[in-house]
């Protein structure tokens, strides 16, 4: 039985929280957050105590921490987490500075402990069985994919000016996805973005839009596509074109009826958000997490994978700034 502290309590905590609890090869021992209330609301729904961050990390009988803070934290949490000897699920970012993850990672190293980071979209039924079916070379050499991620509205200033911008925050799921199912990481990144949903975004120095082509060492290429706005739901799907056909990932929509008429055909919308779209996914990579840590094996998302999703999103981020295309750094 894997022991668990669960660091932070907000909305993606209680995500963590309903996964570690569900699995029944975990317990969720303790939580703890700077906002007390929140931690005792966390731990009288999830029948767990409420600890500080020092006590979670100093308590031997606890095997591994989940780290769900702000991200400014990351870092330091996974450092301290793996020096006590602990496990580490860490959510994305690893951190905002790349010269922080980078050094993050080295210290971690020599540690020995398995880190994991967040990118849960890997562990979604449908990308999960897409990345399968090119595997097995289903489609041929991958050439072309096309990643589309669009949330259903914009989200309030005040967290936009601490969540490190829409590269680093929004869209790094999309820079590690593309990494997953194209089995490397480009060579060069170009990206426009502008402030077109939202003028307090663009206030805040981010942008609401943007558009990032990735080019690989063997001329491949990959488009994702971004936008804080699409007002019939949360717009997730990936499409990829193979030298001998094409796999495509759709939506997951709010019901599977499809009423036609003699006005047309329709159906329903995508899920609204990423709690009700990407819950099983959440599972799932708790699931792996866990096997990861209890049989020794490499777990399946590393910090090395963290690191060189954020120094994408950098690059994207200077291209923006300079409007040129800019060489991702070997992490």
């Amino acid at each position: 039985m894997l022991k668990v502290g669960l660091l932070g309590a907000g909305r993606i905590a209680t995500v963590h929280a309903r996964a570690i609890t569900g699995h029944p090869g975990s317990k969720l021992v303790a939580v703890a957050d700077v906002v007390t209330a929140a931690a005792e609301k966390l731990a009288a729904e999830f029948g767990c105590e409420t600890r500080s961050a020092e006590a979670i990390l100093n308590d031997p009988a606890i095997d591994a921490v989940l780290i769900a803070t702000s991200t400014d934290t990351h870092s330091g949490f996974i450092e301290m987490a793996t020096a006590a000897g602990k496990a580490v699920l860490c959510e994305k970012p690893v951190d905002l500075s790349l010269e922080r993850a980078r050094a993050c990672l080295a210290k971690t190293a020599k540690t020995g402990r398995p880190v994991m980071i967040g990118f849960n979209r890997r562990f979604d039924p449908n990308f999960a069985a897409l990345k399968a079916a090119a595997d097995a070379g289903e489609i041929g050499k991958r050439e072309l994919l096309t990643i589309t991620s669009f949330d259903p509205a914009p989200p309030p200033v005040a967290y936009v000016k601490v969540s490190g911008g829409l590269f680093r925050d929004m869209m790094i799921h999309d820079f590690d996805m593309a990494n997953f199912i194209m089995g490397a990481a480009p060579v060069k990144i170009s990206a426009t973005g502008s402030c077109i949903v939202d003028a307090e975004i663009g206030a805040a120095g981010d942008v609401d839009t943007a558009v990032v082509t990735m080019t690989y060492a063997d001329g491949r290429i990959a488009v994702i596509k971004n936008s804080r706005r699409a007002v019939y739901g949360y717009d997730q799907r990936i499409e990829l074109l193979g030298a001998e056909g094409l796999l495509e990932a759709e939506n997951v929509l709010e019901n599977t009826v499809v009423k036609s008429t003699a006005a047309g055909v329709t159906s329903a919308k995508p899920t609204y958000f990423f709690l009700e779209r990407y819950m099983p996914a959440y599972m799932a990579e708790w699931a792996a997490f866990v096997a990861a840590v209890s049989t020794g094996k490499p777990v399946p998302v590393s910090l090395a994978d963290g690191v060189l999703a954020l120094a994408m999103a950098e690059a994207a981020a200077q291209s923006v700034a300079t409007g040129m295309p800019v060489a991702v750094p070997v992490v």
